[in-house]
């Protein structure tokens, strides 16, 4: 069994201010960030030695093996991977309805992995600021923009992030898990993320030595990590996550490539 590993990752540092970071170059010469960040140790556990459940952690690996070809033809992964997807999430979740909302395939850079994996002019790397893709907030502006009128009469609704390799086993920057149950508000700071048509709101994380981090070792093309980024209804509300540089990956691994799917999925 892979050993735990002792390795780090990137956190936010106590700041006065609310943290933005711009996703392309910023006006004026602005710096990209106007928070200040630093490594932080942290043990990484193997987890597929352990029954996580969505409802506990906050995170679960499936066997999904799917039947999309190219996961970089953008008409196919709508076409044919949306729908497997939805249903995985159905399956695993008991929801009644899902909403495929968004997609992203990364490709690992050389070096550390970049804050939010975006680098000028390339694909989109393997993203290592630990993070939580949503705040309560803007949980339900996608829920306002999926269901419309229809929100008014919602229960309960979650947000899931499907992630699979889409290429090699995934032996260098895998996605480390935080147990959603070590989490304490006071760990999550919400922050904006400028891109050049929006600028959306997420979740940064202060440190936390209680912080209990996961992965799944070398992770296949027909496995599926799905872990929850918010849920109105649940203890496990937010799972914080980052990829991080394998200590032990050979020095011959494969770049890392993985498509990501946001999903928002509404209960009964």
């Amino acid at each position: 069994m892979t050993p735990a590993l002792a390795t780090s990752l990137e956190y936010l540092c106590p700041t006065p201010h609310r943290p933005h970071t711009w996703m392309y170059p910023a006006p004026d010469g602005q710096p990209a960030d106007n928070a200040d960040y630093a490594r932080k140790p942290v043990t990484i556990h193997n987890a597929r030695s352990a029954a996580t459940l969505l409802d506990q952690e906050g995170y679960t690996l499936r066997h999904a093996p799917s039947a999309v070809a190219d996961f970089f033809d953008k008409e196919e992964v709508a076409r044919r991977y949306y729908p497997e997807v939805a249903e995985l999430a159905l399956s695993v979740t008991g929801a009644s309805e899902a909403f495929v909302f968004d997609h992203l395939v990364r490709q690992r850079q050389p070096g550390t992995p970049q804050a939010f994996g975006r680098v000028q002019g390339q694909r989109p790397g393997a993203a290592g600021r630990v993070h939580c893709d949503f705040t309560a907030a803007s949980a339900q502006r996608r829920l306002m923009l999926e269901l419309g009128p229809r929100t008014a009469d919602v229960q309960r609704y979650a947000i899931f992030n499907l992630w699979r390799s889409v290429l090699h086993p995934v032996l260098d920057a895998p996605l480390a898990m935080c147990d959603a149950r070590s989490v304490a508000p006071e760990d999550l700071v919400a922050s904006d993320i400028i891109y050049p048509e929006r600028t959306g709101e997420i979740y940064q994380l202060l440190h936390n030595p209680a912080h209990a981090w996961s992965y799944f070792p070398a992770m296949t093309r027909d496995e599926v990590l799905i872990f929850k980024q918010f849920d109105s209804a649940a203890a496990a509300c937010y799972t914080p996550h980052a990829a991080f540089e394998h200590p032990l990956a050979p020095p011959d691994a494969p770049p890392r490539v993985s498509i990501e799917i946001r999903c928002l999925l509404v209960y009964a």
